[in-house]
């Protein structure tokens, strides 16, 4: 990805969120977007975030609690489970962060193009494809033969029309209030 950035734009920094490599209070805050259920060890990564801003800290994740709520549960149950274990809980992170949070469900556009799980909550037929579910993380610790099996399932399901029978009103939803929240934490 930094291979792709215009030559113009500010260097990026090649660190690592339990280590950043700035001074107390450098910014006037800080943000992470969909990534704390990546790092090695998330309390460390947020109290640096929390070290390095002056101001509020804001984080884009998931509600563990809320990811079963998408008709994928049903699908590939181990993908959920996965994802679930991934991501700390919202009352976790406000508390490592301390301070007053506030927390705000987002929702997700039909359309939306990010390609993670939830955004394609109302286009079953994307996740057949496997480049999408080679994007999407949780994929990768299921076994060849358990995500052929859920594929194959959610293939025979659109095609005799079971799957919209169960969930076909998400294609008519314009947004889905799924499992994203945007965490606001100010000192």
């Amino acid at each position: 990805m930094r291979a792709q950035r215009p030559v113009h734009v500010v260097e990026a920094i090649d660190a690592v969120a339990e280590d950043l490599p700035f001074p107390d209070n450098a910014f006037d805050a800080a943000m992470a977007s969909f990534t704390i259920h990546q790092w090695r060890d998330t309390d460390t990564g947020l109290r640096e975030l929390r070290r390095v801003s002056r101001g509020p800290v804001v984080i884009l994740t998931a509600d563990a609690a809320a990811l079963t709520d998408l008709w994928l549960a049903d699908y590939a149950p181990k993908v959920v489970e996965v994802e679930a274990r991934r991501f700390p809980s919202i009352d976790h992170v406000c508390e490592v962060l301390g301070g007053h949070s506030t927390v705000t469900s987002v929702p997700i556009p039909f359309d939306c193009t990010d390609g993670f799980g939830e955004a394609f909550y109302g286009r079953p037929e994307r996740l057949l494809d496997p480049a999408v579910r080679a994007n999407q993380s949780a994929w990768s610790f299921l076994t060849d033969a358990e995500t052929t099996a859920a594929i194959d399932q959610l293939r025979n399901d659109l095609g005799s029309g079971k799957w919209d029978r169960k969930y076909g009103e998400l294609r008519r939803q314009p947004q889905y209030a799924g499992s994203l929240r945007l965490i606001c934490a100010r000192p």
